[in-house]
């Protein structure tokens, strides 16, 4: 990664498994994931490869949500299908978030 990086924004994944994975850079200091964002983190691994780990935003909080050690040269692919499923796990709870908000609030007035 780049000096003065901690990370790296998950902006998008593909449905694809050869699909891509777009991600914005984030700087030090960058604040804490808002709900359903993962930051992705990689350095060199001792041996071969790359030590990969994700962490996700939780409504107060963030959570690592994995780490693939020593994971090969073409690890965004392995890493891939884990961020596409949480992604859309995510968006679903925050769709079913607000509808049920939005039933509340209906249900009150």
């Amino acid at each position: 990664m780049p000096d003065g990086v901690h990370g790296a924004l998950v902006r998008r994944v593909s449905a694809r498994p050869d699909g891509p994975l777009d991600i914005t850079w984030l700087a030090t200091g960058t604040p804490g994931l808002s709900l359903g964002r993962i930051r992705l983190h990689w350095a060199p691994a001792s041996l071969t490869g790359w030590d990969v780990t994700a962490h996700l935003g939780l409504a107060t909080t963030e959570v690592h949500l994995a780490s693939w050690p020593a994971a090969p040269d073409d690890w965004p692919r392995l890493v891939r299908p884990t961020l596409h499923e949480v992604t859309g796990l995510c968006a679903a709870l925050t769709f079913a978030t607000d509808a049920l908000d939005l039933s509340n609030r209906l249900a009150g007035g």
